[in-house]
């Protein structure tokens, strides 16, 4: 056989590896869920959709042509596009699971099956054969002919689940959920009762129903007292189905914000997808809801909900944060109650937001029973979260990543530590805006411009097409000198730019999917 054809079978193998890992890190990433994918594929899958058609499209043609020439333009093609893939930092990478091991084998095994039967029967359309089975949808196909035997092995990873749960009686569950601020709030809650208990709670983005249940499985001992989950929700039934696992005793909603509103439809389901934690609890269970958040709030009056409250803003809460004093090393504040005020707390961390999620972690941590002092020790050693408005330091340079918060409240608060800080550098913002927003998400990003615009930032970075109007527009309402603003395809692009501007002294913020590769 020609050497040529050997090299180009070489590069199609790569190319089909490229193009079936990433179709796989993003069906994964939709939840092994077809709807989800193809609305994430129509919404931002643009680029490797035109691949597809463009690569099929040169194969069609080298069946009428049959010139090396083409072949070798081909070749070339597959080349480009997969370095290009397999170069790529992802936020969130593919995770090599039994289910995803299962998933690529099974996809491989179909792209197998089809060519050789295509080269047996219709040899001169071998080409397009390889390139049909480097289309995304082949993921969606092997997703499909395994369903069954994965839902078989689900059900009986949620039994045994289920079984280690009953097995525990005395173990005290507690979920987080809300549109944000609910890993966070995970997170200072963990270090608050941990003065007292022996904690476990969910790991990284562990939120979803089969994430609870690999944490239960691989991770809860009978030693564990308290067991904190959070909750993940990208559409109605997906808390419930968590709380019919676990079956907490205590629910915090951190928030009710325009997240997902693509598969919510409105904020009024986020609201009752939410509050799903809430209907969950048992009679006597100790729920509590942020109510600075407006949508939060709202859903409790309509609804007359009988929780407790916590908040910075409103003066009616049950637990609020008073008394704040923000200084260059740490911000002091109490916590003012129904039954009076504590005092004399203290944290490093930043940000008013961080603020609401301390304080709900310490009003469930005061009903647990952890005493005052514990309290006030275990705030004082809370750590940052990374990626969530965490402060760190280069040479000079304070870095605000706030890579993980995706929404215009987190991000307002963001904008205000910003312009707050107190430097004699520059402050720049680098951000690509909020998406899966729906029909808001135009509105909100301008909004979010015309944040920055009040946020005393020196310079703007826009990464990315994708809400580049909808920011520059809101930050010319907002009389934001254009000079100022730079659009990028890129971080890596954004960074060209920013670094050789940096001195010490000078203030990063990182907004939202940064500075992990995005596109």
């Amino acid at each position: 056989m020609d050497i040529s054809v050997h090299i180009f079978s070489l590069v199609w193998l790569l190319f089909l590896w490229a193009t079936t890992r990433y179709s796989v890190q993003m069906f994964q990433q939709n939840s092994y869920r077809t709807e989800r994918y193809n609305r994430w594929l129509r919404s931002t899958g643009e680029w490797h959709m035109r691949a597809n058609v463009l690569s099929v499209a040169a194969a069609l043609l080298f069946v009428f042509v049959d010139h090396w020439l083409l072949l070798l333009v081909v070749g070339v093609w597959m080349a480009v596009i997969a370095i290009a893939e397999l170069s790529i930092r992802y936020k969130i990478p593919i995770a090599y699971t039994m289910r995803v091991r299962r998933l690529i084998a099974t996809r491989l095994v179909i792209t197998a099956v089809i060519l050789t039967l295509v080269h047996i029967y219709a040899v001169e359309y071998t080409l397009v054969a390889m390139m049909l089975l480097s289309v995304d949808y082949w993921t969606v196909v092997a997703g499909a002919v395994i369903s069954p035997v994965e839902r078989a092995i689900t059900r009986w990873y949620y039994n045994d689940a289920k079984r280690m749960l009953r097995a525990m009686p005395h173990l005290r569950i507690i979920g987080i959920t809300g549109s944000f601020g609910k890993t966070s709030t995970k997170h200072f809650l963990y270090r608050l009762l941990s003065e007292r208990y022996n904690v476990l709670m969910t790991p990284g983005n562990f939120n979803t129903t089969l994430g609870v249940v690999r944490t239960i499985r691989e991770h809860l001992k009978p030693h564990h007292e308290v067991f904190i989950v959070e909750m993940g929700a990208k559409q109605r039934g997906d808390i419930k189905e968590i709380c019919d696992l676990v079956s907490p005793e205590i629910g915090i909603v951190t928030s009710v914000g325009e997240m997902h509103l693509e598969t919510f439809g409105s904020v009024e389901s986020v609201a009752r997808t939410k509050f799903e934690l809430i209907d969950a609890l048992p009679e006597g269970g100790f729920g509590i809801v942020n109510i600075d958040s407006e949508a939060a709030a709202r859903y409790i009056a309509d609804n007359a909900i009988n929780v407790r409250s916590y908040a910075v803003e409103a003066a009616e809460a049950d637990y609020r944060a008073v008394d704040i004093q923000y200084g260059s090393a740490e911000t002091r504040f109490g916590v003012a109650k129904r039954n009076g005020l504590d005092e004399g707390y203290a944290t490093h961390i930043l940000g008013r937001g961080n603020l609401l999620n301390i304080t709900a972690a310490l009003a469930v941590a005061e009903y647990m029973g952890v005493s005052l002092e514990s309290r006030r020790r275990a705030v004082r050693q809370i750590e940052q979260v990374e990626h969530r408005l965490s402060l760190r330091r280069d040479g000079g340079i304070t870095i605000l990543d706030d890579a993980y918060n995706s929404n215009p409240t987190g991000a307002r608060m963001a904008l205000e530590v910003l312009s707050q800080f107190e430097t004699d550098g520059c402050r720049y913002v680098v951000t690509p805006g909020f998406v899966e927003m729906g029909a808001k998400q135009y509105d909100n990003n301008r909004a979010f411009g015309r944040d920055i615009a009040l946020s005393r930032a020196d310079r703007v970075y826009v990464v990315n097409e994708v809400n580049r109007e909808a920011i520059t527009s809101g930050l010319r309402d907002g009389g934001y000198s254009e000079d100022r603003v730079v659009v990028v395809a890129s971080f890596a692009e954004a960074m060209a730019d920013l670094q050789p501007r940096l001195r010490r002294g000078d203030v990063v913020l990182y907004e939202n999917d940064l500075p992990d590769s995005f596109k």
